[in-house]
């Protein structure tokens, strides 16, 4: 038995959740894949996954052997890249997601800039506001605004950002300026549908508290919502990039800023800690330089 390929088998059986998914991964057959497992199994002595007919999951042996074989393999991966010389200048396909307005403004650039150094380089970039799986949709690395609930992807941190609440000096001259979230109830909010709704969320004496908010307009993409405060309709809840622009301008001001929850985490994610092309590593410490200086607002 070939026990680093069988290390390579298990590993992608591990990552793509099913023995099909990783015959493809693998460019192998079903029967190999099965073939490999059961020899490496019966050469460890120890199932590695729970079968049944509708789902393949880790036993407890198997998740300590996968941290191992990913250690062994990243150890034999980086002995090769060493030895090559596309180490120095990363080539292949890199597929990368952001949200739609925050990867507009910023990676793009930032994935501009890094094909412009690594020419050799291909890279798509998929700009969509749902949180997608990167295995399951072929992605190597993904930037993420907020918590990661994903356990199984890899964080590294790149910025903070801020949830604010903004309005129009127009429309604040005509309405005031409020001094407490609560007022936010008596005034116009344009909501966006898509995550606050009608209920905005802020922080005072280090506790998280609601207020409901209404409006005469409810809009299920933050564009419009932005528009609608430019043209002094009421107030927004925004993350800070999407107005960092207007503010700068004096279009737009901010208010209750003390009320304002703890910064949010931008970062950016992928698969797994070993075992990354060279092109994904380049690219985690170039995103990572190139954001580093990227404010909270």
């Amino acid at each position: 038995m070939d026990k680093l390929k069988a290390m390579q088998t298990f590993v992608h059986i591990a990552d793509q959740g099913s023995l099909t998914a990783a015959a493809r991964a693998s460019d192998s057959s079903l029967p190999a894949v099965v073939r490999t497992l059961a020899a490496l199994e019966t050469h460890l002595g120890v199932r590695l996954f729970h079968r049944t007919t509708r789902r393949i999951s880790l036993t407890e042996e198997g998740k300590r052997y996968l941290d191992n074989c990913r250690a062994v393999l990243a150890a034999v991966d980086d002995a090769e890249a060493a030895l090559s010389a596309d180490a120095a200048a990363p080539t292949g396909q890199l597929t990368i997601t952001a949200p739609v307005l925050f990867g507009q403004m910023y990676v793009a650039p930032v994935v501009m800039r890094f094909v412009q150094r690594y020419e050799r380089l291909r890279c798509s970039l998929v700009l969509q506001d749902r949180i997608v799986n990167l295995l399951e949709e072929g992605l190597d690395a993904g930037i993420r605004i907020g918590q990661l609930e994903d356990s199984s992807l890899v964080a590294q941190p790149l910025s903070t950002l801020r949830r604010v609440v903004v309005a129009s000096p127009d429309y604040l001259r005509r309405h005031g300026v409020p001094t407490h979230p609560r007022e936010l109830a008596n005034a116009n909010c344009v909501r966006f549908m898509g995550s606050t709704g009608p209920w905005w969320t802020f922080h005072e004496d280090g506790r998280a508290f609601s207020v409901p908010v209404r409006g005469n307009l409810d809009f299920n993409h933050i564009t419009p919502v932005l528009d609608a405060c430019l043209a002094g309709m009421g107030f927004g809840t925004f993350i800070s990039y999407q107005v960092a622009p207007y503010l700068a301008q004096g279009k737009l001001q901010l208010v209750l800023e003390a009320f304002e929850p703890p910064p949010r985490p931008v970062s950016v994610v992928y698969p797994h800690a070993r075992l990354l092309p060279a092109r994904t590593k380049a690219f985690i410490d170039f995103i990572k330089q190139e954001l580093s200086g990227l404010k909270p607002l």
